[in-house]
């Protein structure tokens, strides 16, 4: 199957897309449009493909009414249509590993025996004495691969976004009862519809020529 696009049907959208400062709080996703969103996050890449992240769709009014004091009282919070909490793990276990490989053996119809040396890659890479210190990060920077892909797909259709770092993740933490999950609260993304009074929509996009960002060597 062919799935590419038109290139100026990306680099339109891709324009078109800005952070959304002030959303329609009257407007909302369609819950189709919703569910594709979803499967975006659900097929990001990954590191070793182990998806370390959770996404919490934040829908009650009430809980983003407490999230929002610990957001630089932003407006988006709870305006947007969804408002999404990405959160990463914090420790990375055998199990965890485990679980995924059974996964690709259910998926992919192959032994697990086939798979023991993906295990132990994975097991050294993650397990292995002194890692429990960078698990966090690592795991962050999942989350933001998974950001971008969210963000991408949802300028291609139409959907406004504004990717929200300004927040407190230990009240995030302790208001969604993640740390008892283990994960915390990496990133946020409000998505919805751009309000008519917001003067950023109409501001140009400020960016550097590409010669001053990309380099061929």
């Amino acid at each position: 199957m062919n799935h590419t696009i038109p290139e100026t049907q990306l680099l339109d959208a891709l324009n078109w897309r800005y952070a959304t400062k002030a959303f329609d709080a009257s407007k909302k996703i369609a819950e189709a449009t919703w569910k594709t969103l979803e499967k975006t996050l659900v097929l990001s890449p990954s590191s070793f493909g182990l998806q370390p992240y959770r996404f919490l769709v934040v829908e009650d009014p009430s809980t983003r009414a407490k999230l929002q004091p610990h957001s630089w009282n932003q407006s988006q919070v709870v305006d947007a249509s969804h408002y999404v909490v990405m959160a990463g793990r914090t420790a990375m276990t055998e199990a965890e590993i485990d679980l995924f490989l059974n996964r690709v053996v259910e998926v992919r119809g192959i032994p697990l025996e086939s798979l023991e040396g993906y295990r132990g890659m994975m097991y050294g890479s993650l397990l292995s004495p002194g890692s429990d210190a960078r698990i966090p990060h690592w795991a962050a920077l999942q989350v933001y691969i998974a950001l971008g892909n969210l963000m991408t797909s949802a300028a291609l259709l139409g959907i406004d976004t504004c990717a929200i770092e300004g927040f407190v993740p230990a009240e995030y933490d302790a208001i969604l009862g993640l740390k008892e999950q283990g994960y915390a609260s990496v990133v946020c993304c409000a998505l919805g519809y751009r309000s008519a009074e917001d003067k950023y929509a109409s501001a140009p996009k400020v960016r550097f020529p590409a010669a001053n960002l990309i380099k061929t060597i």
